[in-house]
């Protein structure tokens, strides 16, 4: 059976969750997503994104050139400091969240 990316998420949430008291639910673009005190870090499939998380400006071109994920850009203007990553992927998807909490937990 395959996992859904809204389930693979909201599982790995969950998880990230239980180890740091700053990750909470929050809303983002009438969305739940998941914040780092008061910091945005990660949404998934808005519009078919997959996950959508918040790293490094430099690590997203880095991601996006080696083909890991896709610039993401809601409206058509594109966010240097997020990536989607559309398939779902347990153990990238969950790097790439610890990358998250790292660049937005400083």
């Amino acid at each position: 059976m395959t996992t859904s990316p809204e389930d693979l998420f909201w599982r790995l949430a969950a998880e990230l969750e239980r180890n740091d008291p700053r990750i909470t639910e929050g809303t983002i673009m009438n969305g739940r997503c998941l914040r780092v005190g008061k910091e945005f870090l990660a949404l998934v499939d808005y519009k078919g994104s997959g996950l959508v998380v918040k790293l490094p400006r430099e690590r997203v071109a880095e991601l996006i050139e080696t083909g890991v994920g896709k610039p993401f850009g809601p409206a058509g203007k594109i966010f240097k400091e997020w990536l989607s990553v559309p398939t779902p992927d347990r153990r990238r998807w969950l790097q790439l969240l610890r990358e998250g909490i790292e660049f937005v937990g400083r």
